[in-house]
């Protein structure tokens, strides 16, 4: 990350970037973003589609609800509160984060876009501030998704192996009755 010319913060040290042979290799980098970016994109298209076509979309877009919903889950997780959040199939802080995620898939192509293409798409890059703030915005955006991802996976843990599991199958797996309980 950097201010200027000035590099304020390194992601990795420059040892990792010489064992891995990463140094001067933007080409290579950038072929990789552009592979991942298409299956993002893909992965998002199918995903809006599947929950505009079979009306999931209902359960997950907030509601006037939601926001005190997501404190209640909030408090009750930080386990500041001992009331527990009402258990619906999403609760006020899935449906949004769900749908920041949703927004932020968009922000993410559309910066992407402005960066990779600035003259050829300027509305757009003027549109987002500027190239140097369609770059900012970009990184934010993927930091984002990095701080969703470990929250999601941390909230998963929590409910349990069988949660887990559905998550990953699609499918409710019942939990195992112990003999004798």
């Amino acid at each position: 990350i950097g201010l200027g010319e000035t590099t304020l913060f390194h992601f990795f040290p420059t040892w990792i970037y010489d064992r891995l042979n990463l140094t001067h290799r933007l080409a290579d980098g950038m072929a990789i973003h552009f592979l991942f970016m298409w299956l993002f994109a893909i992965n998002g298209l199918l995903y809006v589609s599947y929950t505009l076509w079979s009306g999931e979309w209902r359960y997950l877009f907030p509601d006037r609800n939601s926001i005190r919903e997501a404190i209640q889950v909030a408090m009750y997780d930080l386990r500041l509160s001992k009331i527990h959040p009402p258990q619906t199939k999403y609760n006020g802080a899935q449906k949004i984060a769900y749908t920041s995620i949703l927004l932020m898939g968009i922000g993410s192509l559309l910066t992407g876009l402005a960066i990779y293409k600035p003259i050829q798409v300027g509305w757009l890059t003027s549109l987002v501030g500027g190239y140097e703030m369609a770059r900012w915005l970009h990184f934010w955006l993927t930091m984002g998704y990095v701080a969703f991802f470990c929250i999601h996976i941390a909230q998963v843990v929590k409910t349990g192996w069988n949660n887990f599991q559905g998550m990953v199958t699609g499918f409710d797996i019942p939990a195992k009755e112990v003999p004798g309980e």
